[in-house]
């Protein structure tokens, strides 16, 4: 038996591992979410949608290669269960997280959504921060004058104070006039990157 008959057959698994690697990369389109595991919370409130907090969020995750976590937050009443079912305020949630997921895919984001239910905002993102251990960012929108849909100045300073990470905390533009989550296009300024 010489050396060739038991390298021989080792060297071809190899170049065959390496062959089929570099296959596997090439294949993957721009459109394909990138396997990553740093995430960025993407907590909102209400049924609008912070095109400027949106933006920020994917272009720190297309840049970081991290995963975006929108996540709903839910309050229940006190007279409630915690866990009881919170369909319609969860309906209008959900074209949130669908307008979310067809940005994201666009630039090849991966997304993980959730849902966090307290008995108000800072309960909701204290759950939010124990089930998503890790998150290396928190984004959030700030609510606009008499707003329902943001974060008010006080759940903001309880999270800058109490979330781990860092805290992105985006003000509302007031000359932005959000269009339904259905009507979002893509981001211009994404559009012009190229695939990472």
């Amino acid at each position: 038996m010489s050396v060739w008959d038991v390298v021989g057959p080792l060297l071809a698994l190899a170049i065959g591992a390496v062959a089929g690697h570099f296959a596997l990369r090439r294949r993957r389109g721009h459109d394909e979410p990138r396997a990553s595991r740093a995430k960025i919370l993407f907590p909102f409130v209400g049924r609008e949608l912070s095109e400027r907090a949106l933006q920020a969020t994917l272009r720190l995750a297309w840049a970081e290669q991290a995963t975006i976590v929108p996540a709903y937050l839910a309050t229940v009443p006190m007279q409630l269960a915690l866990d009881v079912p919170v369909g319609r305020s969860c309906e209008e949630a959900f074209d949130v997280f669908e307008a979310i997921e067809q940005r994201a895919a666009r630039v090849g984001v991966p997304v993980d959504g959730r849902i966090a239910r307290g008995r108000n905002v800072r309960h909701a993102l204290r759950t939010l921060l124990r089930e998503v251990p890790g998150a290396t960012r928190i984004v959030v929108a700030a609510a606009s004058n008499g707003g329902r849909d943001g974060f008010s100045v006080d759940d903001v300073a309880w999270l800058l104070r109490n979330a781990p990470g860092e805290v992105l905390v985006l003000r509302p533009d007031p000359h932005e006039h959000a269009p339904p989550p259905a009507a979002y296009d893509e981001d211009p300024l994404l559009r012009s990157r190229p695939a990472a």
